[in-house]
This record gives structure tokens, C-alpha cells and sequence, in this order.
């Protein structure tokens, strides 16, 4: 467990990136001095003045357009990548579809998508989940193979059955990478949902950023950025907050 005093270490520390990036920000802004580009102090009103009446509802609907479609990657692509990775005869089938399919820039099936599941939330939503599950897949896959064959041979000679296998052995060592391959997910996710959003739909903070700019309401664009990074920060500190709880061994 971390003490206060390192708690209060890792608020400093953030507090000081976020204020470097509003001092890089303002230095900015004044140098190129075009409505384009507000300074911060404008962006962060319009974010309070709208967050109720307008930006809550776009928030709510991007959050739960990325948590869903995490969820289910994670899933899917957690329990795929365990099953390749433990049995060797599946991988040799498994691997060279993924290596074939997972270089497809698949936001370039969005419209095959709309067009074949409509233009609501299951498009969306499972075109993000399709774009993170192949990150996760591959990065448990790869995590059950480096598990030590010795460790397995160990635990089979004690009397351990495959379920045994699974639950002490595989997903344990494989939990950790799993969080960290979700973390880099993260940003994918994000930057997909922002992309979704501008297709067929009033309602994200994709759609708001898009539909303030083609205003010319700067002001809101970056309220809307501002709404999106904070988003994404919550979701990077609740994937910490479930490692630490679900692999305290990590931090020991």
C-alpha cells in the first residue's frame, strides 16, 4: 500500500504536468493569436458554463460507448488469448488469422458496419471493441506462452487438473499484461470513439467537438477536448485502481 506521503508525491507530480501543459498552452495561444486556438482560461469557462446544459449528455453517451466496447474486448479477447496460448494446436490455426486480419485498418469497416447492424450503438460499439480485442488477444496470448514450462510441469505432477492450471497458473501470470495491454488500449479506444461519433449520430463528444467546429465555436471544441481527456483519465486511473486490487503482488 502506498503511503500518504507517496499519494501526495503522485498529486504533485500530476498537478505540475497539468500545469505545464496549461502554461505550454497559453504560450501557445498568445503567439499564434487566432480564435482557433483560445486561451485556456476561455476553454475551461465554456466547459463549466455548458457542462450541464450541454456537454453532460455527450459525456454520458461517449462513456458508456467506450466502457461497453472495453468490456466486451477485454472479455472476448482475454479468453481467446488464453485459450491460443495454452493449446499449441489451436495457435498454429489461430495465429496466422489474426496476423492476416489485425493489420486492417478497421475503421474503414465503419461503413460496412452502419450498413449491416444500423446506424446505432451496436456499429459503434462493436467496431471499438473489435479494434482493442486484437491488442488484448495477442498480448495474453503471448503472455500464456512465456509462462515457464517447468512452473507447468510442476503443478501438473502435484495433481492439478486444466481448470486448476487456469485459474492458478495462466490468468495469474497473465493478468498483468492484460492491465497494461488495456492501458494502451485506452487511447486507441478513445481515439476510435471520437472517429464513430462523427458518423450518423447527434450525440458524443465526438459529434459536439465536430459540430462546435464546423461553427466556428472554438471556445466549445476545446471544452469538448477538455470533457474527452478527462474521460480518458478516469479510465486510466480505474484500470490502476483494479490492478492494484485484483494483482496486489504487483505491488509489493
Amino acid at each position: 500500500m502506498k503511503s500518504k506521503k507517496e499519494k501526495y508525491k503522485k498529486m504533485l507530480e500530476m498537478g505540475g504536468a497539468f500545469l505545464f501543459l496549461l502554461l505550454f498552452w497559453t504560450i501557445f495561444s498568445l503567439i499564434l493569436n487566432r480564435p482557433v486556438l483560445p486561451p485556456p482560461w476561455e476553454a475551461l469557462e465554456t466547459f463549466f458554463d455548458t457542462f450541464n446544459s450541454l456537454l453532460l449528455p455527450h459525456l454520458m453517451q461517449s462513456t458508456f460507448r467506450v466502457l461497453v466496447s472495453l468490456v466486451l474486448a477485454l472479455f472476448f479477447g482475454a479468453f481467446a488469448g488464453l485459450v491460443i496460448g495454452r493449446w499449441s494446436k489451436v495457435d498454429d490455426y489461430a495465429s496466422p488469422l489474426i496476423y492476416l486480419t489485425y493489420p486492417i485498418p478497421k475503421i474503414a469497416l465503419l461503413p460496412v458496419l452502419m450498413g449491416i447492424m444500423g446506424i446505432g450503438e451496436a456499429s459503434k460499439i462493436f467496431l471499438i471493441s473489435l479494434i482493442i480485442f486484437f491488442q488484448i488477444l495477442v498480448t495474453t496470448r503471448d503472455a500464456v506462452r512465456g509462462v515457464n514450462r517447468q512452473i507447468i510441469s510442476s503443478v501438473v505432477s502435484l495433481g492439478a487438473s486444466e481448470r486448476d492450471l487456469f485459474l492458478h497458473v495462466f490468468i495469474p501470470a497473465s493478468l498483468p499484461k492484460i492491465f497494461t495491454s488495456l492501458r494502451i488500449s485506452l487511447g486507441t479506444a478513445m481515439a476510435v470513439l471520437f472517429l464513430t461519433e462523427t458518423f450518423a449520430t447527434v450525440r458524443g463528444i465526438g459529434y459536439f467537438i465536430l459540430d462546435a467546429s464546423m461553427r466556428g465555436r472554438y471556445q466549445e471544441v476545446f471544452a469538448g477536448i477538455i470533457a474527452m481527456s478527462l474521460l480518458g483519465l478516469a479510465l486510466f486511473v480505474v484500470v490502476d485502481l483494479l490492478e492494484r486490487k485484483v494483482c496486489p503482488w504487483q505491488y509489493i
